[in-house]
């Protein structure tokens, strides 16, 4: 922040002093001496293959002059090459520089190896292979005890990635064979469903390998239960080639998504971070909000809904923003276990936060093969009410403790800031038009990191020119060169962006600026470790969906239940969510439930992207829901309270959370879906009625849950408020019009004993 409060000073403060991923448990870097410099690179390799490949530009086609990026890559590693043996003679140290020209070498060399393009299922073995080795090397570089134990994560790593060279070397083989495993194919299959379990137990727990393990052991030996839950029997070879070959088992879609869209967008959240977008947004959330009753919590609440555009990840936005605005709440006078909880809730809403939401989002728009703009569109409202409400409960918990906002003369200038920093949301503003465009979720991340890439390149370039005249002349120039490429083609792109960073190579600043973007992709490797290690395991658990039909066993009897009652169905299907939730991630819990559920609410009549959408704001709750709350414990070292009463708080504050997806399944214009005999003008007032509905059954709710309104609430007036509420989310004749009632006349007898409380105060 530019002025006032001072956000580096609460975060050593206050801030736990290592830095650990709670979605890892490891901490965020890559350890020590040569073996942590090793590792790093190993990631950049990692981001520079999945870029190539997510960007699809065939390196060996002609784009001028007859020449490729094959031959400007050569030219430019031959050029790198010769450098480094000058640094040699000369006696400079070159470990790194070495390092650093095997691990672009590398990547390249394994696109290159298909001509500039590679089958997807390749492309799916080797984001499957390098997540293995970056897992495997963070384990070994953190939590080995001995060397022994060292040399063992990285040889289950490299063993990992192997796994991956296999399908990349022998791809037309295998193919060609398809269905008929060697003995090889046989080991190398079962080492590689041995490798992903083990890697996932070290770095995220034993819960999803045993969720995979029981699946796998089902299609082993289902065959021996009793009817209905048997099947026909398979053969080890049969499960074997159905999970590790092929697009049904590990490398299903979750992995094609993870390795593509999301890998894409953690990139681009990365660079967004150390382009600075993280610190305007919270300097824009303090002078919007920070002088208001409640202040530092409504900054809280605003900056978590503006850092959800960018991340897209609930946890990382804990971590994130609530170094700051926890201890800022807490300084404040919010209790801690609330000031957790607000963050804790207000981040996972981040997920659910057009225009980026989180990564089950694009996992979702490809499994139910729809356009991402259409998981957009159907999660806006949502999404505004959930914000909503959280901003709420922060502003009523403020009225009850009588907490004002922070002094105006504290806050930085909205204006100002705008002024000064605008263009770091250009990239995003870019990214949000592309996606609604009907452009591809693909094109639209490649576009914005490019933009993202240039702006930070630009940004140093600028800082140099000694005239403003030559900077705008800079800028501009930037600019029309940027539209055209975007307009011809993506491979003008990355030239643009080649250039820019030739540019910067040969400048002091430049050179920093160049080092923070290789830390930045180094980081956006780590960062993908807990999603694309989840999307590679439960893949195990679509494979046996597939393979053995289990799917229609559980069906079957879950719409015998729903026939009768299709309210029962989805309390079903939430507490079942819920309870997976507990041990996994958002991710796996999404693509299990709604492999079960999903299928089964569609025949009941429930809309297709609604749902969905039910399954993934429960997989979201999970997080917030005690005992196992990964959102509350990640808020925990910062409120320095426990994970479990800022989950209750979390709860408490989360209660839209729970509701909306109720009500836009029995109504699913909250959606914004369409409904049989509802057009124009009739359509959109139903949107707005439900809208109004649900945002005044909200209130009431936030209001019985605080205990507070424009006065202290009485247990009877909390019930009152409850139950007015109650009626408006349920569905059923008159419910309606008496929960208008019951809530005119709470709001109007609130008024009335306000009013009367403020005589009698004047009185005396």
């Amino acid at each position: 922040m530019s002025q006032g409060t001072n956000t580096s000073e609460l975060a050593q403060m206050e801030a736990p002093s290592e830095s650990i991923n709670p979605e890892h448990g490891l901490p965020e870097s890559f350890g020590e001496g040569f073996l942590g410099r090793l590792l790093f690179w190993v990631a950049v390799a990692f981001s520079t293959f999945q870029i190539i490949t997510s960007f699809g530009i065939p390196l060996d086609q002609p784009f001028v002059a007859g020449l490729s990026l094959t031959h400007l890559f050569t030219a430019a590693m031959t050029a790198w090459a010769a450098w480094l043996v000058a640094l040699a003679v000369r006696r400079r140290g070159l470990a790194d520089g070495v390092l650093a020209w095997l691990a672009i070498a590398a990547a390249f060399g394994l696109v290159l190896w298909f001509g500039g393009s590679l089958p997807s299922q390749v492309v799916r073995a080797l984001h499957v292979g390098f997540l293995c080795l970056v897992a495997g090397a963070m384990v070994a570089n953190h939590r080995a005890g001995s060397s022994v134990t060292r040399a063992i994560g990285w040889l289950v790593g490299l063993a990992g990635f192997g796994v991956g060279l296999y399908h990349w070397a022998l791809y037309n083989e295998l193919v060609i064979r398809a269905g008929e495993l060697t003995t090889a194919d046989l080991v190398v299959g079962i080492a590689a469903l041995a490798i992903i379990v083990y890697l996932v137990w070290r770095v995220m727990g034993p819960a999803l390998p045993i969720v995979a393990g029981l699946f796998l052991s089902y299609c082993l030996f289902g065959h021996l239960l009793p009817a209905p839950l048997d099947h026909r029997g398979y053969s080890l070879d049969q499960v074997i080639e159905h999970m590790s070959f092929g697009t049904e088992g590990i490398y299903a879609t979750p992995t094609l998504v993870s390795a593509t869209y999301i890998f894409l967008f953690i990139l681009f959240g990365a660079f967004m971070e150390k382009a600075g977008v993280i610190d305007f947004f919270n300097d824009i959330s303090m002078a919007v909000f920070g002088d208001k009753q409640g202040g530092p919590g409504k900054v809280c609440v605003a900056s978590s809904a503006l850092m959800g555009t960018v991340s897209g990840s609930g946890v990382a936005n804990v971590v994130a923003s609530g170094q700051f605005t926890i201890p800022l709440m807490k300084r404040f006078g919010f209790p801690s276990a609330f000031a957790g909880g607000v963050e804790a809730t207000s981040s996972m809403g981040g997920q659910i936060m057009p225009p980026v939401m989180g990564a089950v989002a694009f996992i979702m728009a490809e499994t139910i093969d729809v356009p991402y703009s259409k998981i957009v569109e159907a999660a806006i409202i949502p999404a505004v009410l959930y914000f909503a409400a959280c901003y709420l409960a922060v502003h009523l918990e403020a009225g009850k403790r009588n907490l004002r906002g922070l002094p105006k003369a504290e806050l930085p200038n909205a204006w100002s800031e705008l002024k000064k920093n605008w263009f770091l949301i250009t990239p995003l503003g870019v990214l949000v038009y592309l996606l609604f465009a009907g452009y591809t979720p693909l094109f639209a991340g490649a576009v914005g990191l490019s933009l993202t890439v240039a702006l930070i390149l630009g940004t140093a370039i600028v800082a140099g020119l000694g005239t403003p005249a030559l900077r705008v002349a800079f800028w501009i120039g930037l600019a029309l060169v940027s539209a055209y490429s975007l307009a011809s083609t993506v491979t003008l792109v990355v030239l643009v962006v080649a250039a820019l960073s030739l540019w910067n190579a040969f400048t002091g600043r430049g050179r920093t600026t160049l080092k923070a973007c290789v830390d930045a992709m180094a980081d956006g490797a780590r960062q993908a470790l807990p999603v694309g290690l989840a999307c590679a395991v439960v893949g195990i658990v679509i494979g046996t969906m597939t393979l053995t039909g289990l799917g229609t066993i559980v069906g079957t009897w879950m719409i015998s239940i729903g026939k009768e009652n299709i309210f029962a169905a989805l309390v079903l299907t939430m507490i079942f969510s819920l309870i997976l939730g507990m041990g996994i991630p958002t991710i796996p819990n999404y693509i299990i439930t709604s492999s079960l559920a999903a299928p089964i609410l569609l025949q009941l009549d429930v809309p297709l992207i609604v749902s969905h959408m039910f399954v993934f704001y429960f997989g979201i709750m999970a997080d917030l829901t005690p005992p196992v709350a990964l959102a509350a414990f990640a808020a925990a070292p910062m409120a320095k309270e426990s994970g479990l009463k800022i989950g209750i708080q979390a709860i408490r504050i989360a209660l839209p959370g729970f509701v909306i997806p109720y009500m836009a399944v029995y109504d699913p214009t909250l959606m914004l879906q369409p409904v049989p005999g509802l057009e124009g003008a009739a359509y959109w007032f139903a949107v707005v009625y439900i809208v109004l509905k649900a945002s005044l059954a909200m209130v009431l709710w936030g209001v019985a849950a605080v205990g507070f309104f424009l006065r202290p609430l009485s247990w009877w007036e909390r019930i009152w408020a409850t139950l007015a509420a109650g009626f408006l989310v349920a569905a059923i004749p008159l419910t309606d019009e008496i929960g208008f009632v019951l809530s005119i006349l709470f709001v109007g007898f609130h008024l009335w004993q306000s009013r009367r409380a403020a005589n009698l105060a004047i009185g005396r």
